[in-house]
């Protein structure tokens, strides 16, 4: 590298010019307004600060990689960029007065900025909603309602729900770490969170009592095999939306496993249609007891790696995996849509990242707010990776930070204007720049 001489104190530069676009983004979309006046204020006098833009603005730091509250200083040292940022105490009072009602209200705020964001987006004609939880270690004991979990830890076991197409976090639920898995009461009211937080032609025909010939857009819920329970599925078809999860091991399915033919096995298929190098499908002859008419069983079989762990299903050196559904089509393509279900681990760690195991409260309901937070950054990420070319439509956290929002800018006055100037060599100045001319905001 070449040597170089290092100065300081230039008032030009400015970082993290894509937190900026987030920003922006959230102007536009009307997060930023709709959470101001979720959280209206009612005491004698008027904050300093807008309480609406504050937590729009802890959004943004949570996107950019920040993981508490101290971190907005980031984008409080760049008022001309960033605008007025409150302080680390009005925020934490702000955040630590968030109540049930408010919380409530931030939420559907989150949704009407979701349906503006989908109305200008490519959303498929079913929404694939994936339901998982996480544990969340917490190494402090004066968090209320942290608990020890089955892992032998101690800390949250919240639940998700996420959109398939785009990774949007549409429902997020803070549960103490000693909640079940597979709580059919908790898993319906995550999916009833989710489906309430989309656009209203989405929703049509998911509610309960709504009839099926109001849907003007299927929806399928996935879920692994804490979702097969009967109080769960009840409800989804309850709600017309159909559902695909992973059984559990039975005598009955057992046994239909073992009555198929040799030469009922087809090979799996891989996402662009071709055979899977492993794995071998067939629908099951049986109809599941306790579950609703039409439901399917269907079957991959795959031999197990060696040095694995054999389980109850492991039967004449195969490993076998169960999905019931009560979807149409090819079993084939079934068994691949479900398989496609492993990809909401893949969201779960994106929350990692984006503050998720981060929960510096001791109030419950100032966590929930946290966990509503956490969920919005995700869901800026989400939107802003609907603007950009296709190496970047589906990148982590990470890689959007290092390659989008942590490029630094110069700002410069120019004819009674702030003008911000984007690197010339930057690697991907160009879907930056993409990203602002979709926003408006650049010139030529």
């Amino acid at each position: 590298m070449e040597s170089v001489v290092v100065t300081e104190g230039d008032t030009q530069v400015v970082s993290g010019v894509g937190l900026h676009t987030l920003g922006e983004l959230a102007d536009q979309l009307g997060l930023s307004s709709t959470y101001s006046a979720a959280v209206a204020w009612t005491g004698e006098r008027a904050p300093g600060q807008d309480r609406g833009r504050l937590l729009a603005q802890v959004a943004v730091m949570l996107a950019g990689g920040g993981s508490c509250v101290a971190d907005m200083a980031a984008l409080r040292d760049q008022p001309e960029l960033f605008g007025d940022v409150a302080s680390p105490a009005t925020i934490w009072r702000t955040i630590d007065g968030i109540d049930a009602p408010t919380l409530d209200r931030l939420r559907s705020a989150r949704a009407e900025a979701r349906s503006r964001a989908w109305a200008d987006a490519e959303v498929p004609p079913e929404v694939i909603l994936d339901v998982d939880a996480a544990l969340v270690e917490i190494h402090s004991a004066n968090k209320e309602s942290a608990a020890s979990h089955y892992k032998g830890g101690y800390g949250f076991h919240p639940l998700f729900c996420f959109a398939d197409h785009s990774g949007e976090a549409l429902a997020a639920m803070l549960r103490p770490g000693n909640a079940a898995a597979n709580s059919g009461a908790d898993q319906l009211a995550v999916v009833d969170a989710a489906i309430a937080s989309l656009p209203e032609p989405h929703r049509r025909g998911h509610r309960v009592g709504d009839d099926a010939g109001l849907i003007q857009h299927p929806i399928l819920v996935r879920a692994d095999s804490a979702g097969a329970v009967g109080g769960f599925i009840a409800g989804l078809v309850e709600r017309n939306v159909e559902f695909s999860v992973y059984a559990r091991t039975n005598a009955q399915l057992s046994a239909a496993i073992a009555a198929v033919e040799a030469g009922a096995w087809a090979r799996a298929r891989r996402e662009d249609g071709e055979a899977r190098h492993a794995g071998e499908v067939a629908e099951l002859d049986v109809k599941p007891t306790g579950w609703p008419e039409g439901t399917r069983a269907i079957c991959r079989r795959e031999r197990p790696h060696p040095g694995a762990q054999l389980g109850l299903w492991d039967a004449d050196g195969w490993r076998h995996q169960v999905t019931l559904t009560n979807s149409t089509g090819d079993a084939l393509a079934l068994e691949l849509r479900q398989r496609r279900h492993a990809r909401v681990e893949n969201a779960i760690k994106d929350l990692r990242d984006t503050g998720l195991d981060r929960m510096p409260f001791t109030s419950f309901a100032a966590n929930c707010a946290w966990l509503e937070l956490v969920a919005t950054a995700a869901d800026l990420l989400a939107w802003l990776r609907a603007g950009l070319g296709p190496e970047l439509a589906r990148a982590t956290p990470k890689a959007l930070r290092y390659r989008i929002l942590h490029v630094a800018g110069r700002l410069v006055r120019h004819g009674r204007r702030l003008v911000l100037r984007l690197p010339a060599y930057w690697p991907w100045a160009c879907e930056l720049a993409a990203v602002y001319r979709r926003l408006g905001r650049l010139t030529t």
